[in-house]
């Protein structure tokens, strides 16, 4: 008898690391789905951004013999 309550004791155990995992791997998979949100909508703003700058007309941008030097020169 005491036999099958170890074997009973261990799959009992077993269940419960496997719960842990199942647990543990879908946290993380909701993490990493979160994350992915994320970087597609920072792409989007950059891409966004990058387009904004490129349109920039030349003349909003001093030439650098324009510019004053920094006060520690």
């Amino acid at each position: 008898m005491k036999e099958i309550e170890q074997l009973q004791a261990r799959i009992d155990e077993l269940e419960m690391k496997q719960a842990f995992q199942e647990q543990t791997i879908e946290d993380l998979n909701q993490a990493l789905t979160e994350q992915q949100f994320l970087i597609d909508k920072m792409q989007t703003q950059l891409k966004f951004m990058v387009g904004k700058v490129k349109g920039m007309e030349p003349s909003n941008l001093a030439n650098e013999s324009e510019e004053t030097p920094p006060p520690h020169y």
